[in-house]
């Protein structure tokens, strides 16, 4: 016989399942790739960041980069969904990033858990990537300026991982090993997390940090 879910003795089988809640969005709408400008430094590990805004500004079809002197900065933008998107790089050098993103995201009224930075992160191996909001700057002075400019670290955070000469087994500073180019393999792996940050740009772009967690932070079994 037949238990109608609603009477007692039905089993928990038996019983309704809670439909699932829609995932909580965090729509972006200021992209920021840290590095330095100049091309003595465009292939350095510290410009890891510029290298994935190109990425994702390629993925969304954004407008072509151009220099905005009073923002102090290369500025691109996209329309994604119907909404403006907007893809910084400062060209203050990274210690100063601030000086640009505080000004543009102030002048464009955008809040900062509407922005998403991308970074080098020296705490994560090539290959690598994280996405949190909020959090310490780690010791990474171009976050560090932009907490200072927005005035709150909560703002999205996408960290690209560079590795440690510690983790690298490398004898070499940190100032000295983020302002060189990284090792052909290193640089290999880098690169692969770059593209698959690109193929989740809508993803990250339209807030579900939840699922571009989820994607982003499982490593690629490699292939056979």
């Amino acid at each position: 016989m037949n238990v109608s879910p609603n009477l007692p003795g039905a089993k928990p089988e038996d019983l309704p399942r809670p439909a699932k809640a829609a995932p909580t969005l965090s729509p972006i709408r200021l992209i920021v790739g840290l590095g330095n400008p100049g091309a003595e430094y465009e292939q350095t590990r510290h410009n890891a960041g510029c290298w994935g805004i190109d990425a994702m500004a390629r993925a969304l079809g954004a407008s072509g980069f151009s220099a905005d002197k009073k923002m102090k900065a290369d500025v691109a933008s996209v329309q994604v969904d119907g909404r403006k998107i907007w893809l910084l790089k400062p060209q203050t050098f990274m210690n100063c990033s601030g000086q640009s993103v505080g000004p543009f995201a102030r002048f464009h009224d955008i809040c900062p858990n509407e922005v998403l930075v991308l970074h080098d992160e020296l705490d994560l191996l090539p290959g690598q990537v994280r996405v949190k909001l909020g959090g310490s700057s780690g010791g990474h002075n171009g976050l560090k300026d932009i907490q200072s400019a927005l005035g709150t670290p909560d703002y999205w955070r996408l960290r690209l991982g560079i590795g440690h000469p510690r983790s690298l087994q490398l004898n070499q500073g940190v100032s000295d090993f983020v302002l060189h180019r990284p090792r052909q393999d290193e640089q290999i792996e880098i690169d692969r997390a770059v593209d698959r940050v690109a193929a989740e740009s809508h993803l990250l772009v339209r807030g579900d940090m939840t699922e571009a967690q989820r994607l982003l932070h499982t490593m690629p079994k490699p292939t056979v």
